[in-house]
């Protein structure tokens, strides 16, 4: 008895139900607010729910996902938005994770007033999407805003979020919002490297890009794979900004602005179908679970390679 007690931190017994009581609260909450709505989403994609109540909800099979991917002109559009989405999450992944690393290391130098650029580079994170996205409106708005009149001051005009380059200033936008969050990551990654590290390849006669490349590098493996997952999945899932700065236009939606433009009746038909959107989710789903996917690979093999 004592030996069956000892392999078991709770005993034997019905003692070894505590620790499924203890779970039970955080493990249902997850499951009634997380789970329970997921599952939800996948049936309601095969109907016709509008999410106006008191109309008749009917079983549709695939056709929301036929709908979607294959037939007719919204089915390009929605190709249209896939393709930008994969545009998006490639270009913010990329420069979002190199800015980070950048002023990490800038940040991370023993130089006068650091803790204020920390803290400048950090400030976007902390505002929030309707925030960032109504300041970004306000310095880009034609006849008026701070960039119409650097413009203006060249003779150049430009639409900016109006114009056919509106996509890649949410780009630019998204970047700016969270670089800083990239930043912190990288920081936080640096400050455990041990310094004796350092010290040995300086012995060796390593200096500058020699130290980063030898030293630095190989042990930020763990925070360049946090944030190259966090960046690619989060890029995908960005919609909100998209939002606030254009607004439902062709040309500039990603699949997550598709979703919820589609569910809450901000299309061109200004119709409720959530069956539609939900489908149009499951999409996005899969599209983030296979890119996810991959990503966790690549950084496995990586952390295998440096932290094996």
């Amino acid at each position: 008895m004592a030996a069956s007690q000892q392999q078991h931190l709770f005993g034997g017994g019905r003692q070894r139900l505590y620790p499924w009581l203890l779970l039970f609260p955080g493990l249902g909450f997850y499951l009634l607010i997380g789970v329970g709505p997921s599952l939800a989403t996948a049936v309601y994609s095969f109907t016709d729910a509008t999410g106006i109540r008191g109309l008749p909800i009917s079983w549709v099979g695939w056709d929301n996902y036929d709908e979607f991917i294959f037939r007719g002109a919204r089915s390009r559009d929605n190709i249209d938005a896939l393709q930008r989405t994969l545009i998006f999450m490639a270009l913010v992944t990329i420069v979002q994770f190199g800015l980070g690393l950048v002023m990490a290391l800038l940040v991370n130098q023993k130089l006068r007033g650091r803790l204020v650029f920390r803290t400048l580079f950090f400030v976007p994170v902390i505002l929030g999407v309707a925030v960032q996205g109504l300041m970004w409106k306000l310095f880009l708005r034609p006849g008026g805003g701070p960039m119409h009149e650097i413009f203006s001051l060249f003779g150049l005009e430009s639409q900016f979020l109006g114009g056919p380059n509106a996509f890649y200033w949410v780009i630019v936008v998204q970047i700016w919002a969270n670089a800083g969050f990239t930043m912190v990551i990288f920081l936080a990654g640096m400050q455990t490297v041990p310094a004796d590290l350092y010290e040995a390849a300086s012995v060796d006669g390593a200096v500058g890009w020699q130290l980063f490349r030898n030293v630095t590098w190989p042990q930020l493996t763990p925070a360049v794979n946090t944030n190259f997952l966090l960046n690619i999945v989060g890029s995908l899932q960005a919609w909100m900004l998209f939002l606030v700065l254009t607004g439902y236009r062709n040309g500039t939606n990603v699949l997550g602005y598709v979703v919820y433009a589609e569910a809450f009746g901000q299309t061109s038909a200004s119709s409720f179908r959530q069956g539609y959107a939900a489908a149009a989710s499951i999409v996005l789903f899969l599209l983030v679970l296979a890119l996810g996917m991959a990503a966790n690979a690549v950084v496995a093999r990586r952390e295998r390679k440096y932290m094996s």
